[in-house]
């Protein structure tokens, strides 16, 4: 993913966008010889702070036979997408592809032993089902425990995270306000997140530019 100086996502950024319900992605790893990668998209659950994904699938999936030839891999995250025709932006017109998307370079370790399946599938369920907190499962307990055989975990080790917000930050402020309007008008589904990302950019951009430099004070 190219990422210019203008549309890199910092770290507050990132863990903020994922928090507000951002929790299924694109988990990709490396195919054998002659084959491309193979994808699987699917919930997560984030831990950010110890630098771990969790994930659990079907034991027949393939993901699970790359992950044994190559650990390494990659879950993409992509939302507030829209696109901006031409004559919305101005000289030259170029066209452009509004979104935000982040992901994570990481190191996948398989979980197979009936614990550490029912661990993950533990902290899943605590995370997407709060409102369930009775619901556990246990290794040979109950229908959610015998299911255990069937699956596979996944910890993901993560190395590196890429974030980007392409939302046209390289534009005057002017032109962005008018391509918000723009978004505003033709009200297509996720026209209103995009624009939303679009008006949040611009303002941080607009609130960098106003601070006063580090070491001089602000005019009473």
């Amino acid at each position: 993913m190219l990422i210019r100086s203008w549309d890199r996502g910092d770290e507050d950024e990132w863990r903020a966008w994922l928090a507000e319900g951002r929790d299924f992605g694109l988990l990709a790893a490396n195919g054998g010889p002659g084959h491309g990668p193979v994808l699987v998209p699917t919930h997560f659950l984030l831990d950010a702070d110890r630098g771990e994904i969790l994930v659990h699938l079907a034991a027949p999936n393939p993901l699970l036979a790359a992950v044994r030839a190559d650990p390494e891999v990659t879950l993409a995250v992509t939302d507030d997408y829209a696109y901006a025709p031409g004559h919305w932006r101005g000289a030259p017109g170029t066209p452009t592809s509004l979104y935000a998307s982040v992901q994570f370079h990481a190191t996948a370790a398989l979980v197979e032993d009936a614990a550490g399946k029912a661990e993950i599938l533990n902290r899943q369920l605590a995370h997407f089902q709060p409102e369930s907190p009775q619901l556990r499962v246990a290794p040979g307990e109950g229908e959610l425990g015998r299911l255990l055989p069937g699956l596979t975990g996944l910890r993901l080790a993560v190395r590196e995270v890429r974030a980007k917000f392409k939302y046209d930050d390289k534009k005057p402020v002017d032109e962005q306000l008018a391509l918000a309007d723009r978004l505003a008008e033709r009200a297509r589904p996720l026209d209103a997140a995009a624009r939303a990302q679009l008006l949040r950019r611009s303002g941080r951009r607009t609130a960098r530019t106003a601070a006063p430099a580090p070491g001089t004070r602000a005019s009473t």
